[in-house]
């Protein structure tokens, strides 16, 4: 459901922390909520807010064709509720999203006041309890493709070198093919779609939370444990015994699977793209690309890589 008004500018605020402020506040004076002395947490692919006169997260998202996404992250948010499962809430009484400045503008629950991580055991016990959900066909999720992403992805690439181009889009060729053969062995249903430590957090109340719901879709379950078996692996971001424990608490061991090599090199490769986007706007962005894209040619250096 679209609500609000959509003259904070003509076609579109400036995606800054300047340009953002009318947009934060015709969004919240058109839900009832006060804006003054908001706090800005993050400004990337969303602008993060949070407010001080209630334990509320405003979204800002910087691309405005995720009205859709963002419809469907409400929609099961309210569901997970219904399901008591343990994920952000969205505010009972808000009708949302919101386009605002021609910008799509969300309201969750926060968490907590300062951001703390859960651990890889506690995404397992998540991952495995959402995997034993079924989800309504009113949630109208996606199959995710991400042959169909890395594509979409790499096409956007303005800001990297053509030689690094002509590589990751190679190589995106040769691990397409791969993927195309893959016998997945966990039932296909709904995931989160973006699983990680990153994306656990640790509620004022104690229990861990799933965070970030628009990614959710419908893919064999493989997708959700990949990043926590390369982070592992590959990189070294975490231990051998949080793996252990993952594996024991979800009930299956991604690296024993024969297709982990295949859909590790294409969820690694996504990483890279992603990464891409950022080199224009950050020399940390710009040197953790470089350092990915030389491992990706010369197969070593993986444990260098520094999370983002």
């Amino acid at each position: 459901m679209i609500s609000g008004s959509s003259g904070a500018s003509d076609g579109g605020a400036e995606f800054t922390a300047e340009g953002l402020e009318p947009v934060l506040r015709e969004a919240c004076a058109t839900v009832g909520l006060d804006s003054r002395g908001a706090e800005l947490l993050r400004l990337g692919s969303n602008a993060v807010y949070r407010l001080t006169s209630l334990p509320v997260i405003v979204r800002i998202a910087r691309d405005p064709s995720v009205l859709a996404e963002m419809e469907r992250a409400v929609g099961v948010a309210r569901w997970l509720e219904t399901q008591d499962f343990p994920a952000m809430r969205v505010p009972a009484s808000i009708t949302q999203p919101l386009v605002v400045g021609g910008l799509v503008v969300t309201f969750w629950e926060s968490v907590q006041e300062n951001e703390e991580y859960a651990t890889v055991g506690e995404l397992a016990d998540l991952l495995r309890r959402l995997h034993w959900l079924e989800e309504p066909a009113s949630l109208g999720l996606p199959y995710f493709d991400p042959l169909a992403k890395l594509t979409a992805s790499l096409e956007g690439l303005d800001g990297i070198s053509g030689e690094d181009r002509t590589f990751l889009e190679e190589r995106a060729a040769s691990v397409a093919k791969d993927y195309d053969r893959l016998d997945f062995v966990l039932p296909f249903g709904m995931i989160h779609g973006d699983a990680s430590i990153g994306n656990v957090l640790r509620h004022r109340d104690g229990h861990a939370v799933l965070i970030d719901l628009d990614g959710f879709a419908l893919a064999p379950r493989e997708w959700d444990l990949i990043q926590t078996a390369i982070f592992y692996d590959r990189y070294g971001w975490h231990t051998k015994a949080e793996y252990a424990e993952f594996v024991h608490r979800y009930g299956f061991d991604l690296m024993n699977w024969p297709g982990y090599e295949t859909l590790a090199d294409l969820r690694e490769l996504m990483m890279v793209a992603w990464l891409g986007h950022q080199v224009t706007t950050s020399e940390r962005s710009a040197a953790e690309f470089a350092r990915r894209v030389r491992s990706l040619r010369t197969g070593e250096g993986r444990e260098e890589w520094g999370p983002f």
